[in-house]
């Protein structure tokens, strides 16, 4: 495990468009033909991830500061503190959630985002 500072660039778009809000461009990150599993729910495909994005990021208000990258065999594993207007309910008062991302030919193909606890 290597941890870096830079962002990959489609990763660093990515960020970017969610912190302004900008629903098409948090898409056009995406393949076609991407999945995302955040929090244990599977969106496949363009279409799912639209709707996801535009409920659960646009919708929310929701920001990311990241606070850490890490390379892993290629890999880009990004830990991002979260905020918006999404329900807090039982929640940490610091939301801290760890992304997986594959990239391929310049597109996120696939994206994991997990909150993470301590391990032993």
């Amino acid at each position: 495990m290597s941890t870096t500072t830079a962002l990959h660039p489609i990763v660093a778009e990515l960020f970017a468009a969610i912190n302004a809000h900008d629903e098409d461009a948090i898409v056009a990150t995406f393949a076609a033909d991407a999945f995302v599993n955040d929090v244990h729910r599977e969106f496949w495909c363009a279409d799912a991830i639209r709707r996801w994005v535009a409920k659960e990021i646009v919708g929310d208000n929701v920001t990311v500061e990241v606070t850490e990258v890490i390379d892993h065999y290629g890999e880009t594993i990004v830990r991002g503190r979260y905020d918006g207007e999404y329900d807090k309910t039982d929640l940490p008062d610091e939301l801290i959630l760890t992304h997986y991302f594959t990239v391929r030919d310049g597109k996120i193909v696939s994206l994991i985002v997990i909150h993470n606890t301590a391990a032993f």
